[in-house]
């Protein structure tokens, strides 16, 4: 699943109506209302904040309104436009101004699929990975070599050096690296794994 890194806005324009498509990072669904309110106030003359939300590790929490657009026209194709992204933790409103042309329920449906589609094109996401963390401890004649070995397979969090050397390490790739370097390590201890979060 993919999560969005910050507040996106974008705009467009279909038969005079202004559709501006505001996606927001959640981190509960209390965030839902909140965000909402906060459109409504940006934007206090539009005719209708439509909006879906995706919310949960697997997306488990779904909502979507029509804020009185015809019914399944607004909410419904913002939320598959998010589902077809595949992301979550996130709400998108589809803020509409009524230019005086209607659409008709399937030009409705079209104008907040693509409303909704534009504004993911200009956001940023990243992921979250659980990886595998260890703890290794060496003599001080294999620093060079751990490093240059490591820095290709792993990601070094935090150095000590007392009687002898110790590092934190992540592992984003296969752990089967622990198992060439095995023979000449003093001591190896698996931790609690690690989230990372990876930019998309």
């Amino acid at each position: 699943m993919k999560y969005l890194k910050e507040k996106t806005v974008y705009q467009i324009e279909i038969n005079k109506s202004i559709f501006i498509g505001i996606l927001y990072p959640l981190t509960s669904i209390e965030d839902i209302s909140l965000c909402l309110n906060e459109a409504r106030e940006s934007y206090p003359k539009a005719n209708h904040y439509c909006s879906a939300s995706i919310f949960g590790e697997t997306g488990e929490h779904q909502s979507a309104s029509d804020d009185g657009e015809p019914s399944r026209t607004a909410g419904i194709p913002i939320l598959e436009v998010l589902k077809h992204h595949d992301v979550t933790d996130v709400l998108c409103v589809v803020v509409r101004f009524f230019g005086g042309i209607k659409l008709g329920a399937g030009g409705l449906l079209r104008a907040y699929t693509k409303a909704s589609a534009d504004v993911i094109k200009h956001a940023k996401f990243y992921q979250k990975r659980v990886v595998p963390s260890f703890e290794i401890t060496f003599g001080y004649h294999l620093i060079h070599q751990m490093d240059q070995y490591l820095n290709e397979k792993a990601t070094i969090v935090n150095k000590s050096f007392l009687t002898n050397v110790t590092y934190k390490i992540i592992i984003l790739e296969s752990d089967s690296i622990l198992l060439e370097i095995k023979h000449q390590m003093i001591d190896i201890k698996e931790l609690p794994p690690e989230t990372i979060y990876i930019d998309l």
